[in-house]
């Protein structure tokens, strides 16, 4: 299943939107960004092979790490990678709902919760 960029961004809107009001409100200085794949520099500096392994990427400094130093820095910045969601999914529903998943999973990243913490939560484990 493929989507148009404009449809692919308004996808990504409607699950930032969907995000839990207290989630959102604490959420700053953040870019969401959409790109068609990662780049072979990016998948080899993190020890990946295929493009497919990789749907969306946080760069930045944790929520949780931040110090009284911290301020006067660039945006955090949240990656979905289109073409590895799209060849996930076979239908509309399920990109939204794939959108939705990784959506969460970067936001998470930016409050400093770990892989598995975030799989905990993922697998309906306790919040």
């Amino acid at each position: 299943m493929k989507l148009t960029r404009k449809e692919f961004e308004k996808v990504v809107i409607s699950a930032l939107e969907g995000l839990p009001k207290s989630l959102k409100n604490r959420m700053e200085n953040v870019d969401v960004v959409i790109e068609n794949r990662a780049s072979p520099d990016l998948l080899s500096e993190m020890g990946l092979r295929s493009p497919s392994d990789l749907l969306g990427l946080y760069q930045g400094i944790p929520l949780d790490q931040r110090g009284f130093y911290y301020g006067n820095v660039l945006p955090d910045k949240i990656t979905l990678f289109q073409y590895p969601i799209e060849s996930t999914c076979k239908t509309k529903e399920e990109i939204v709902e794939k959108v939705r998943e990784v959506v969460i999973h970067e936001v998470g990243h930016y409050f400093g919760l770990d892989e598995e913490r975030l799989e905990e939560l993922e697998g309906g484990g306790e919040e």
